[in-house]
């Protein structure tokens, strides 16, 4: 998640010299570690902040700044030189003190490595603290310190430090203006989305504390920044927050932190490779790289060795932020999905281009619990400006819009489920109603609750063979599919089908594409 805070602006702006002026904001808390073969300092702590290495700005993202020996300045061209790539950790790699040493083993096995690092909050904490806000609301203000959420945070985060051999107190402040806030929420008793950003920003600012304290007590010198400290200005837009143009050294003008949504540190991370012009970004997970489908629902699912940037961006938060492709594509950086469970295996490399010539497909998506809607009017029918007309009622309730087909008199439609995790707005039935009710103002709306999108991603060019395929597995199975759309990236078919259906559907089709022959792509071979 990204945050941004206000502080007072200083009397000089950014370097000229400087290349980060403009750069996406991030997720989650960041840890920053540079370091050096001849064990020197590649970045000083205090060279940063005053050159600003990079301008970032995360739900309480922190930085460290990490060196084997002494801090010693240098200059911020010479810094940036030295860097190598970006690493980035989320919160099933730092959920326990086990964890967070494997971690730091785990950067200090490349030598010959400079890396940025990049850390989440510890497994489970977003949850819990989002959570212990919603039971506020009702619980009373007396009753704030017996949240079981609240507890589990706090025993989580002081059993790492104890496990660690790092002193409580690095944490005891936040964990002590976390209960206040919680009381807050009990006696105003409400929740708004404001503060629900602040509220999450705890996990990733207490993770990197704890992780910078044992780095040091390890004998790696580091030193923890909080991400605002060193720039990066969203939009108040909050849980789902974009990326100003950042010239100061200061957060949003409104002085409040904003977040851009579940599994947002992998934008993070390509934000501060872009930022820095570096060879490599790896996104470590806890499977071995971008896999042919979701392995809760089918085991047997394999590692894809290739993607593409337009590929990697379809897949949802959980594997990889959506927005996470753009720095990376822009700056031309390879992205790199590993497992930092089996740092061996060499996971999923994400470029710009790769051959695509045997592809028919490279992985199947599943979206779940989705709305659909069936618009129809026969004044669509050569007639300009009905499609805007639809998308500005979305537009004006604030409703983000997924897949999309269209016919001379219809046109059926998703409501995007990665947009609305912290939305009142789709969360409320009466509200749901209301979306109907200004859309038939203009047109007939049929709304189908329970819906999934199963996505197939590939090669578009080979979309008979994939339809084909996908339609026989599907009708053997006797399933319906209830809309068809073909994204406009050109690598991916979207198919929505029942929720009951779903995993049905998707081990199926794994089963056809992944663990078959296609004799017909010999075919089509031919034919290119």
């Amino acid at each position: 998640m990204s945050a941004s805070f206000r502080y007072p602006a200083p009397s000089h702006s950014i370097p000229k010299q400087t290349s980060l002026k403009r750069q996406w904001v991030s997720p989650t808390l960041l840890s920053f570690v540079a370091f050096n073969p001849s064990n020197s300092l590649c970045i000083s702590a205090r060279r940063c902040c005053e050159s600003i290495v990079v301008r970032v700005s995360c739900q309480g993202g922190n930085v460290d700044v990490i060196q084997r020996n002494e801090f010693e300045a240098v200059s911020f061209d010479e810094a940036e030189n030295q860097l190598t790539c970006v690493m980035k950790f989320g919160g099933s790699s730092v959920a326990s003190a086990e964890r967070m040493r494997e971690v730091a083993d785990l950067i200090l096995s490349f030598p010959n490595e400079r890396p940025v690092i990049v850390l989440s909050a510890m497994g489970k904490t977003t949850n819990k603290l989002l959570l212990a806000g919603e039971k506020a609301v009702s619980c009373g203000v007396t009753n704030v310190d017996g949240l079981e959420e609240l507890s589990f945070i706090q025993e989580l985060h002081h059993r790492t430090a104890d496990e660690l051999g790092v002193a409580r107190s690095i944490v005891d402040g936040h964990l002590e203006v976390l209960e206040q806030l919680l009381k807050g929420i009990a006696m105003m008793k409400e929740l708004t989305l404001r503060t629900k950003d602040y509220l999450v920003s705890f996990g990733e600012c207490m993770s990197t504390r704890i992780f910078a304290a044992y780095l040091n007590k390890i004998g790696v010198k580091a030193r923890q920044y909080d991400a605002f400290e060193i720039g990066f200005i969203t939009t108040d837009d909050f849980t789902n927050a974009d990326i100003l143009e950042a010239t100061y050294l200061a957060g949003w003008r409104s002085g409040a932190i904003t977040t851009l949504g579940r599994g947002g540190s992998d934008l993070t991370a390509t934000t501060i490779g872009k930022a820095l012009g570096l060879q490599e970004i790896q996104v470590c997970k806890d499977v071995d790289g971008v896999l042919t489908c979701d392995p809760n629902i089918y085991p047997h699912a394999e590692p894809v060795p290739y993607l593409t940037f337009d590929e990697a961006a379809l897949f949802p938060s959980f594997v990889l932020h959506p927005q996470s492709m753009r720095p990376a594509r822009e700056g031309d950086i390879p992205v790199r999905v590993k497992n930092s469970y089996n740092p061996n295996s060499p996971g999923t490399l994400i470029t710009r281009n790769r051959d695509m010539s045997k592809v028919v497909l490279t992985s199947i998506v599943l979206k779940r619990n989705v709305t659909m809607l069936d618009i129809v009017s026969t004044r669509m029918l050569g007639q300009f400006g009905f499609l805007a007309k639809v998308f500005l009622i979305f537009e004006d309730l604030g409703i983000s819009v997924d897949v999309v087909a269209t016919s001379e008199v219809s046109i059926s439609l998703t409501l995007d489920p990665s947009k609305l995790w912290s939305r009142e707005l789709i969360q409320q039935a009466s509200e749901l109603d209301h979306v109907v009710e200004e859309l038939e103002r203009i047109a007939v709306v049929n709304l189908l609750q329970h819906r999934s999108i199963i996505s197939l991603i590939g090669n578009v060019q080979r979309s008979s063979l994939i339809l084909e395929k996908a339609f026989h597995v599907l009708r053997a199975n006797g399933v319906n599919v209830q809309m068809i759309s073909q994204g406009a990236s050109k690598v991916n078919i979207s198919l929505i089908v029942h929720d009951n259906e779903a995993e049905q559907c998707v081990r199926a089709l794994h089963s056809t594409f992944f663990e078959s022959d296609l004799p017909e792509l010999d075919q089509c071979d031919s034919a290119y």
